[in-house]
């Protein structure tokens, strides 16, 4: 037969719409024929029209445009002039500090773009598989990248779904769509149209989808969409489309920088102006003013920033969080939402057995007593009535309901394969999705016995009797399908499993009859339970002001289950379900997920939408997945956090962080790295900021007290070398404060300089200045030659006792003690021991013009250096009695 040549339309009737068509309609519509497909010069013709069956691979940065984008940021422009700068004044050793800080900073932000560009070729390996066709009535194995619309297209159990098929036949099929879904369960299809036209893709159970598994069974399909046009080509054409989120420290430094450098240039501008009108050199004050814009501008800023993310990462790495971007690291301690998929996230992604039902006895299967007869039939039939198989290494393989039953079975101690001895199948009526049951018949020692399983309301209907310890009873067939029901309501899949016994083994054909008069052993009510450690996480996500949220393509009552027991779900939130969603406008929706703790049967796209919503009320948004589903919105969340073991390369690719065990609670303990790192990192610019401040007041106010300049531009550029380098680095190790996963997270409108911060850089600058002033004063005042060696050596071992009292913002000094950073210990002695050296050091004596001071000198820059140190101890005491910065 040969296919007429029409000029196809699959997108008349909209692209959403095959499911609701007949047949027939669909075969007409695409100009092919169920039965012997189209002939292979009309499926050469499609190709050249529709293109290859491929994902689109978005056009990929070159490395010289990721190398540029790494320096289209103020703070680094800002930084790269501070080197011009220091260059102009010969200060070559500075420059090359500066540019190394920079292209160190660069390098790591091209190494983290260079793996990322890596997601659309993910999505393109799902496209290089082969599959099996039919055209001009012949089968045929082709690459799936020929598949075109129309096509008749063959699965079997294990072959990936390679277009959008509209399935023509389904013997038994069950496909595995988690990952496109988020349905836990394999799905059972048919080829029945469905009402409505814009069911969700896991409602649709008479279409396969490009991307997914068939567990079990065969079918036959006509391929209604290809490559882009499929829903997972849909899914890459948002990955495409993902906007990049800057990370709330990106902003946060940006915005810093900007305001710093137009306050650092218009107060050099006055200091220089000051200067001349004072008869100040020209020269010396230009390279003052210069030195001060140099110092000023805190240039270890990124390279702190970065080893703290660093160092970070390699501490969620050991605690099973791969950090894929180091900007993810601080995000972790902003986010207020947790967006998480459930499917082995919050659950341990394997059916299980929970409970059984035997004889109006509903109980939990850390119960069974396998002493009862009843329930030992019970077990024995879920062991036979099974194609679940075992290898010799110990691998089970099968679907995994059957899995499930298998397993609670040999839990039990009822061996399959030792069953089969005694009982072996004489015959097998397969699963279908139109009976909704599985039937094998066993050998017994005095004829044959078959066992049923399937829906409950399909077997228990089909019961005269039920067994119990005592034997056959009479059947009550509403107290049973009520106790069906309510076992679904909790959230549990439900089977019902049945026997009959048979003199002689009875025809295949006769199906009707073997599956009647038969005696009920129970119900079996598997789930995938959630994962042991996963409530206490969310009670700790709670209390740190996180809201957790789950979002899942599973069913809304399995999804509500498992919510309610997690925690994630109380008694006044609200269940959204994908329908429910697509009629809200955008502004309702925002309305809505403010008490919305559950999504149910939604789909990519809705995924988004939830994220832009809830990032509407101005909250910083992780989303966690697995699935290629999840891939647009964990590009599009604030930080998107995918599943190592059993996540897809396409969701891997997309997120920042992958955790290595699948696990949410392993998401608690990274939120706490990165609040530690945020806390850190708020804890250098503290640190930097008052002491390049106190530079600024130094040189600022000494002429308006009647004080020549108090430092040399070499003393600047000094004292802004040792005292942000090593210290400043050391801050990476400061432990994590006490309490820090019991307050709210940073407010996402919050300025890195709240909560006391910008008071402490303006009193401490002044503080360390009038410190500096009031040594120069005295030492000018007894006639001392080194009065500009004493104010040098002051100002820079202030800055040393500066950053050992904020270590902490509330806890003092002495309760940390030295020993909790000994990095940061070791920096400010080293650098005491730099400063020593430039006093006592001929040579450097003479680069840093400095003069040698005796005992007496040295103990009272000790002593007077070490004043402010004990103003920031005293400010914390009144921080813990809550008089300051409430």
């Amino acid at each position: 037969m040969l296919t007429p040549t029409l000029t196809i339309n699959p997108e008349a009737g909209g692209p959403d719409k095959w499911h609701a068509m007949q047949l027939a309609a669909v075969a007409l519509q695409l100009g092919t024929d169920s039965d012997h497909g189209l002939t292979p010069a009309e499926a050469a013709q499609r190709l050249v029209r529709h293109g290859a069956n491929k994902i689109r691979e978005q056009r990929r940065r070159t490395v010289l445009d990721m190398l540029i984008s790494q320096f289209k940021n103020f703070m680094i422009v800002a930084l790269l002039a501070a080197a011009l700068v220091s260059g102009l004044i010969g200060e070559a050793a500075d420059t090359l500090v500066i540019i190394s800080i920079v292209l160190l900073n660069a390098t790591v932000g091209l190494i983290q773009d260079y793996r990322a560009e890596h997601a659309m070729a993910s999505l393109g390996q799902l496209a290089r598989l082969q599959a099996t066709v039919i055209r001009a009535g012949e089968c045929q194995t082709i690459p799936a990248s020929s598949i075109v619309p129309g096509d008749v297209v063959l699965l079997d159990t294990g072959s990936t779904v390679p277009a959008d098929l509209r399935l023509v036949e389904a013997s038994g099929l069950k496909v595995a769509e988690a990952v496109l879904t988020g349905e836990s369960v394999p799905v059972e299809k048919g080829t029945d149209s469905l009402d409505g036209a814009s069911l969700e893709l896991a409602d649709r159970t008479n279409m396969a989808f490009k991307g997914t598994v068939v567990t079990y069974g065969r079918a036959r399909g006509i391929a209604v969409a290809t490559g882009m046009a499929t829903e997972l080509g849909k899914i890459a054409g948002m990955l495409e489309v993902a906007p990049a989120v800057q990370t709330p420290l990106q902003k946060r430094l940006a915005a810093f920088g900007r305001r710093l450098a137009t306050v650092v240039l218009v107060i050099c501008a006055i200091i220089f102006a000051t200067g001349v009108l004072r008869d100040e050199p020209v020269l010396l004050m230009l390279l003052t003013s210069l030195s001060l814009a140099v110092a000023a501008i805190p240039e270890a800023l990124p390279a702190v920033v970065t080893v703290m993310l660093a160092v970070g990462a390699r501490n969620m790495a050991r605690k099973n969080a791969l950090v894929r971007r180091l900007p993810a690291v601080e995000t972790l301690g902003s986010v207020s939402w947790i967006c998480t998929d459930k499917t082995g996230t919050l659950t341990l992604n394997e059916m299980r057995t929970t409970e059984l039902y035997v004889y109006g006895v509903r109980f939990p299967i850390a119960s069974v007593d396998t002493k009862r007869p009843a329930v030992r039939c019970l077990l024995e039939a879920l062991a036979l009535c099974n194609n679940v198989s075992r290898a010799a290494g110990g691998e089970v393989a099968g679907d995994p309901t059957e899995v499930a039953l298998w397993r609670v079975a040999a839990e039990a101690g009822l061996d399959k394969g030792v069953l089969e001895v005694t009982g072996p199948r004489s015959l097998e009526l397969p699963f279908d999705s139109d009976r909704k049951r599985m039937t094998t018949i066993h050998r017994t020692g005095s004829g044959f016995i078959a066992y049923t399983k399937g829906a409950p309301e399909t077997v228990i209907e089909r019961c005269s009797a039920s067994l119990s310890d005592h034997g056959v009873v009479a059947m009550d067939h509403e107290r049973v399908l009520a106790a069906a029901e309510a076992m679904a309501n909790s959230g549990l899949r439900v089977l019902a499993v049945a026997s009959r016994k048979w003199d002689s083994l009875p025809a295949a054909h006769n199906i009707e009859g073997i599956e009647r008069g038969l005696t009920l052993l129970g119900l079996a009510g598997m789930r995938d339970p959630p994962r042991p450690d996963v409530r206490q996480a969310v009670e700790a996500c709670r209390s740190a002001g996180i809201t957790p949220v789950m979002i899942t393509g599973d069913h809304p009552v399995t999804a509500c289950a498992i919510a309610r027991e997690l925690g994630i779900l109380a008694p006044d939130d609200t269940v959204l379900t994908g329908r429910e969603l697509s009629r809200l406008t955008d502004v309702a929706l925002v309305e809505q997920v403010a008490h919305t703790r559950v999504f149910a049967r939604v789909d990519p796209a809705q995924k988004i939408r939830i994220v832009d919503a809830i990032r509407a009320h101005g909250q910083f948004v992780a989303m966690t997945g697995d699935g290629v589903n999840d891939a647009p919105a964990l590009a599009g969340a604030d930080i998107g956090i995918a599943m190592g073991k059993k996540g897809t390369d396409v969701a891997r690719d997309a997120a920042s962080i992958v955790l290595l065990d699948d696990n949410f609670a392993t998401i608690v303990g990274a939120v706490e790295e990165g609040r530690r790192i945020f806390d850190n990192i708020r804890k250098f610019i503290r640190y930097a900021l008052t002491c390049n401040s106190a530079e600024i007041w130094t040189i600022f106010l000494a002429p308006f007290l009647g004080l020549p300049i108090p430092l040399l531009p070499i003393h600047i550029l000094w004292i802004n070398l040792v005292t942000d380098g090593l210290p400043g680095l050391a801050l990476a190790a400061e432990p994590a404060e006490k309490g820090v996963m019991l307050r709210p997270p940073q407010p996402p409108g919050e300025s890195v300089f709240a909560r006391g911060m910008w008071q402490h850089i303006v009193w401490g600058g002044l503080a360390m200045a009038g410190v500096t002033l009031l040594t120069q004063a005295y030492a000018i005042h007894v006639a001392s030659t080194h009065w500009q060696t004493m104010t040098f050596t002051v100002l820079t071992l202030s800055q040393m006792g500066h950053v050992l009292a904020i270590r902490s913002e509330q806890a003092s000094f002495f309760a940390w003690g030295a020993r909790s950073n000994m990095p940061l210990a070791g920096a400010v002695l080293l650098t005491f021991a730099l400063q020593l050296m430039t006093i006592y050091v001929p040579v450097l004596n003479t680069v840093f013009r400095t003069t040698r001071l005796n005992m007496a000198e040295l103990a009272i820059c000790l002593l007077l250096s070490s004043v402010v140190f004990a103003l920031v101890e005293v400010e914390k005491h009144l921080i813990r009695r809550g008089f300051l910065y409430r």
